[in-house]
């Protein structure tokens, strides 16, 4: 099946891009390309999905549940209390609200961590979309259940799914003991798994560290021998130089939360330093209840503005932030996208230039950055299929 998209821009030029079945063919295509549908995308312009590197999608049940309060207090009295009273049916019908959201701005893959796992990816599946669903861990499950998830890191049915990764999930350094870490992080590595974990969010996770271990969260879990290339740290708030030079020799992905990091009061992100390391930064907007939305595009207009709260102007730039929005996101998950190229998964968000915001337009990254919102999206494109069309 083919698909022509004729006349839209990429890069400031209109062109032809032939997509042929879940691929770009051809970002330069002749107008007479052979294709089974042809869309007219004069007044469009076509950019790169969003890949949502962390979440807790069905937390989008809980939206404004509990809001204004510190990370702990929020987490411990208020939201860890109403998720043991929720249900598999709960967890699907915040998945799907969730799932339906980041459609509708342009995400089209999310890293999860949550709980009842295959109900979340029954609603990425009926949605169409991508995702890593994280096996959740905390010392504080039953051994039964423990072994449960152990196994579902070993064997589970979504593997035969393309759409769908599985990643070994603990929750953090204050609710897994080191052995488990260890042990859970061998499971990982031994199957081919992404291991998901929250690190360095708050100043009082990092001293309770101290206090417990007599180091930081980011030396503790490098003395455990569980930061790699397959690591996925969300978060980093409270990391000094030496860390970011661990995080960056270990070839750890960092994920930048950075409305959920205000919200809760957690801190400015240390842009300078993780720039400076060269790890590799993506963004993800963590869950609804501390966000309170699943919006990439306000995630990078937001890590733009915070990175220059100290008075750099040209710290993160357009271009960088989105980079960190996309490709850095789909290549810390291994999916050949993030890109409009010549044989990319074709994955993309495409906007209309006739829109209130987009206008004028000088210049389309910086537009897209820090002037745009869901409104402008006329077309999300997800595996070379149209899953939102708001054309009429």
């Amino acid at each position: 099946m083919k698909t022509l998209l004729r006349g839209i821009q990429l890069n400031g030029k209109p062109t032809n891009i032939l997509i042929n079945g879940n691929r770009f063919e051809s970002v330069n295509a002749p107008d007479n390309a052979y294709a089974n549908t042809a869309i007219e995308c004069h007044r469009y312009a076509i950019l790169p999905a969003f890949y949502n590197a962390h979440n807790h999608a069905a937390m989008t049940i809980l939206r404004g549940y509990a809001d204004d309060m510190p990370l702990q207090t929020w987490l411990e009295d208020h939201i860890w209390p109403k998720e043991r009273a929720m249900g598999r049916a709960e967890v699907y019908e915040g998945s799907v609200m969730a799932i339906n959201e980041m459609i509708s701005s342009g995400t089209v893959f999310f890293n999860d961590m949550y709980f009842s796992m295959s109900r979340t990816a029954t609603a990425v599946r009926e949605a169409g979309i991508r995702a890593a669903i994280g096996v959740t861990y905390m010392d504080s499950y039953s051994d039964k259940m423990k072994a449960s998830k152990e196994e579902r890191i070993c064997n589970w049915m979504e593997d035969q799914d393309s759409m769908i990764q599985i990643t070994a999930a603990p929750h953090a350094v204050y609710t897994v003991s080191g052995e488990n870490l260890q042990k859970l992080y061998r499971l990982a590595r031994d199957h081919g798994r992404r291991f998901h974990i929250h690190v360095s969010e708050t100043r009082k996770e990092v001293e309770d560290c101290m206090k417990a271990f007599g180091m930081t969260p980011v030396r503790y879990l490098d003395k455990l021998g569980v930061l790699g290339p397959d690591v996925i740290a969300a978060h980093c708030v409270h990391v000094d130089r030496e860390e970011w030079d661990i995080l960056a020799e270990r070839g750890v992905t960092v994920v930048h939360c950075p409305c959920s990091n205000m919200k809760l009061g957690s801190g400015r992100f240390p842009y300078e330093m993780a720039i400076e390391s060269g790890v590799r930064v993506t963004l993800g907007t963590d869950g609804c209840s501390s966000n309170n939305n699943l919006d990439m595009r306000e995630e990078m207009k937001f890590a733009a503005l915070l990175a220059k709260l100290n008075g750099d102007t040209s710290l993160l730039s357009a271009p960088e932030v989105l980079k960190w929005a996309t490709v850095n996101g789909a290549e810390a998950f291994g999916i050949d996208a993030g890109v409009i190229a010549d044989g990319k998964l074709a994955d993309a968000i495409i906007v209309d230039l006739a829109s209130p915001r987009m206008r004028p337009c000088y210049n389309l990254i910086s537009n897209w950055v820090y002037a745009a919102d869901s409104s402008c999206i006329r077309m999300v494109l997800c595996n070379g299929k149209i899953i939102l069309d708001k054309r009429s």
